[in-house]
């Protein structure tokens, strides 16, 4: 998921955009994003492989100006992980300005969340028409219809099982991320989809 409409890329073909650092984004029509991703086995959450993606993943999201979340098929791996920047979770989230800051000309980590075989075990009745875009539907936007609060269980990167409510921002945020898992794009159900270069 992304913040706002603009995204430094270096170049692209129809599946896969590069950014700045040559990190791989799968795109619209890539038949990783539109197939269920698998479950990561519970004795393998803590194992090389996955600390690996994990770490990739979290390079990536910090290489991309507008992102604050990322899910595994995005960089072309079919499973259910997908990783969130922490102050976009928070109840009052930073401005669209922030979430990183710059230290001698190189961004600083930033604080990231880990959600391994997440589910959304409960959703409000409400919903309401949220604004969003995507890192792997480059510069298009629209409008979806997302209930406003969730609930969400997952693992975390230490295998520890964790369950999370949220609301606003962190809860379109969870369900924008788990339909990646499902093989679905947002752009699948939304509406007034604009192209904002």
């Amino acid at each position: 998921m992304i913040r706002k409409a603009y995204c430094k890329i270096l170049f692209c073909n129809s599946k896969i955009i590069y950014n700045l650092n040559m990190v791989k984004i799968a795109q619209k029509g890539n038949k990783v994003l539109h197939q269920k991703a698998e479950e990561v086995p519970i004795d393998e959450i803590k194992s090389v492989k996955i600390k690996n993606l994990v770490a990739k993943m979290k390079e990536t999201l910090m290489t991309m100006d507008d992102g604050v979340a990322i899910a595994a098929p995005q960089i072309c791996t079919p499973l259910k992980v997908f990783i969130a920047l922490d102050d976009f979770l928070k109840q009052s989230p930073p401005s669209l300005s922030s979430g990183r800051s710059e230290k001698n000309g190189k961004k600083s980590a930033a604080k990231i969340s880990v959600f391994i075989n997440p589910k959304i075990i409960k959703k409000s009745a409400k919903k309401t028409l949220v604004h969003e875009g995507c890192l792997s539907v480059a510069g298009i936007f629209g409008y979806i219809n997302r209930s406003d609060k969730v609930t969400l269980e997952a693992y975390d990167e230490n295998g520890k099982k964790i369950t999370r409510g949220a609301s606003g921002l962190a809860a379109q945020i969870f369900q924008h991320e788990v339909d990646h898992l499902e093989g679905k794009l947002f752009t699948d159900n939304a509406i007034n989809l604009k192209e904002i270069k």
